[in-house]
């Protein structure tokens, strides 16, 4: 049991993570990010491909955000002229580029048969190493939480918040929001590749198809029920996602006649409609403070 809670556990904080690095894009800034599945891919299969060539972890997991962040560059490049839907189109079109060719680039990425062998971290510790993998995700989840803490009280954070409200205007005070949508764009992407680093060595075998839409969706779900804009919106509320995404598990138990696949069904119907009371009835998130 406590194995079994130590690995949600790890996955909770990973889409922490993930949620954090979209908090920097949308909640700050409100560059709609729909590719960052994409991202996370990335950054698992940079970390996945290098370890298995002897590469030391710590380095992977450094290759696996810079790669990410650089990768994230071209799609911040856009968003300098396109806002809201096309933003959002084009950021989901680029996560399923990634996905395609990872599944078409056998040469590289082993196509469809995945990576599998790589080495876990921590693995010199035998039974001890989700313990020491969750520990050091707490560190690192609380690490980056205190840091878009200071960044969103900072000048830059306070013209980032600024973009998000009202470009038009910011731009016509002689400031040049260009540059600094970009640099937290590849910033919100970094983080996701060295989220997929975690993944990857906790997981130790990857595939194309774990790296689908419904990863991003899930992490929206995380940052929209939490309240966008704040730390403990996108912490909080990717925790509460996985506590109910875990938790309906055990649904089928008390809810008689319903198959593996109706079930996996109704969890996300429920889901759904915990976005849709949410946004009703608390438009600023569960943590997100009352709407005025």
């Amino acid at each position: 049991m406590i194995a079994y809670l130590c690995a949600i556990g790890i996955i909770a904080l990973i889409y922490c993570l993930l949620t954090l690095g979209l908090n920097l894009q949308f909640g700050l800034t409100r560059l709609v990010n729909f590719g960052v599945v994409a991202f996370f891919a990335v950054g698992a299969y940079t970390s996945g491909l290098l370890s298995l060539q002897g590469v030391p972890l710590p380095l992977c997991f450094v290759a696996a955000g810079v790669l990410s962040g650089l990768l994230a560059l071209p799609i911040g490049l856009l968003s300098l002229r396109l806002r809201d839907d096309y933003l959002a189109i084009v950021t989901l079109g680029f996560s399923e580029a990634v996905r395609i060719s990872i599944q078409q680039e056998g040469w590289l990425t082993h196509g469809v048969q995945g990576l599998p062998g790589l080495p876990k971290l921590f693995a010199a510790w035998g039974a001890a190493s989700d313990m020491a993998i969750f520990t050091t995700l707490l560190v690192l989840v609380a690490v980056v939480s205190w840091g878009t803490v200071r960044l969103a009280r900072s000048p830059f954070g306070r013209l980032l918040k600024a973009i998000g409200d009202d470009e038009a205007a910011l731009a016509a005070l002689g400031k040049d929001p260009a540059w600094f949508k970009v640099q937290v764009f590849m910033l919100g992407a970094a983080l996701a590749g060295v989220a997929g680093a975690f993944y990857a060595h906790f997981i130790t075998f990857i595939t194309p198809e774990q790296f689908i839409p419904l990863i991003t969706f899930y992490v929206w779900m995380g940052l929209v029920m939490g309240g966008t804009g704040t730390v403990r919106g996108a912490v909080f509320g990717s925790l509460l996602l996985m506590v109910f995404l875990e938790g309906s598990r055990f649904a089928k138990d008390w809810v008689p006649g319903v198959s593996e696949v109706g079930m996996a069904s109704l969890r996300l119907a429920a889901v759904g409609l915990a976005l849709i009371l949410v946004t009703l009835y608390r438009p600023n998130g569960l943590f997100g403070g009352k709407a005025k």
